[in-house]
């Protein structure tokens, strides 16, 4: 029987120690400067471009309950420290993004042993850096009175946790989503339309960790709302995960997962600060959780490309 502990080859441990210090550089820098983003509390893409040469932060914490990670046979309580986005206008059509988590903290209610694969875990608790995703984003048509804005997103995640840690996959994942997006009730003088309706449906190539040579292509999808209830305050929601394409059951590492989220956004202070109920939709989605974040829009800082 082929040795299952192939998935932490030497490949990806030194690619894993190359990308970490370059991560941890580039969440410190963010950290610095201010803490937000855009569409928290929700996960789904809009379409929205930051402006060029300016940069939006966002950072929040998770709390959710009762994940469960297949690969590493393990289901607990999720705390995720540190939900850094970073959004940055390159042109008046072209945004790129970098999103990750500082630390993620797992306490360990159950665990399936034999375990799938080798784990490196002491007691009831985990914790491990997140894998990042890099990805660029980019407005093909604009919204017009009567149709909608279209826009295309694309990028990778990048293998920065420690499978052994039992939370992250340590793979290679790349994605890309058609964004469609509609604004309503759009008032001269208003700050932001009454509805903004968007949604995403992609594609997501995951790699699977126990078996050479193999994938499982996901459909991505997410519809998302947000609906301004004050110039201060919004209410905000959506539905947003992933479907295996494989018949049978997928590869561990890469189930179908889905969320619902409903909460609100509140402007105060020359920031946006956000907080969510999470619900799971799938078997292996967390059963419920709650989100809390906030998100600054920097000046522009940097010369705007031509």
């Amino acid at each position: 029987m082929r040795d299952r502990s192939l998935v932490s080859t030497k490949t990806c441990e030194t690619i894993r120690l190359m990308i970490r210090p370059f991560a941890v550089c580039v969440f410190v820098f963010g950290c610095c400067i201010a803490v937000s983003a855009q569409q928290r509390p929700l996960i789904t893409d809009d379409i929205d471009i930051t402006p060029p040469g300016a940069m939006e932060i966002s950072a929040g914490v998770d709390f959710l309950q009762n994940v469960k990670l297949p690969l590493a046979g393990l289901k607990g309580d999720l705390t995720r420290v540190g939900d850094i986005r970073l959004r940055n206008g390159f042109a008046p059509n072209v945004e790129l993004q970098i999103e990750g988590v500082i630390q993620d903290f797992l306490a360990i209610n159950s665990q399936t042993l034999p375990s799938p694969i080798p784990l490196n875990i002491s007691g009831n608790s985990s914790n491990d850096f997140g894998d990042i995703t890099v990805s660029a984003k980019v407005r093909l048509l604009s919204e017009t009175r009567r149709l909608p804005a279209f826009g295309l997103k694309f990028g990778f995640q990048m293998p920065n946790t420690d499978q052994a840690k039992g939370i992250g996959t340590n793979q290679v994942n790349i994605f890309t989503k058609l964004i469609v997006q509609k604004k309503f009730g759009i008032k001269p003088g208003k700050r932001a339309p009454i509805a903004n309706v968007y949604g995403n449906i992609g594609l997501g190539i995951l790699s699977a960790p126990l078996e050479d040579f193999s994938q499982n292509d996901v459909l991505l999808y997410g519809l998302a709302g947000i609906f301004g209830v004050t110039d201060r305050i919004n209410l905000v929601t959506e539905v947003n995960g992933r479907v295996s394409t494989r018949s049978g059951e997928p590869q561990l590492g890469t189930e179908s997962i889905g969320q619902f989220r409903v909460g609100a956004q509140i402007r105060a202070s020359g920031l946006r600060f956000d907080t969510a109920a999470v619900f799971g939709l799938t078997r292996f989605s967390p059963r419920t959780g709650v989100t809390f974040g906030v998100t600054y829009l920097t000046p522009v800082f940097v010369p705007v490309a031509k």
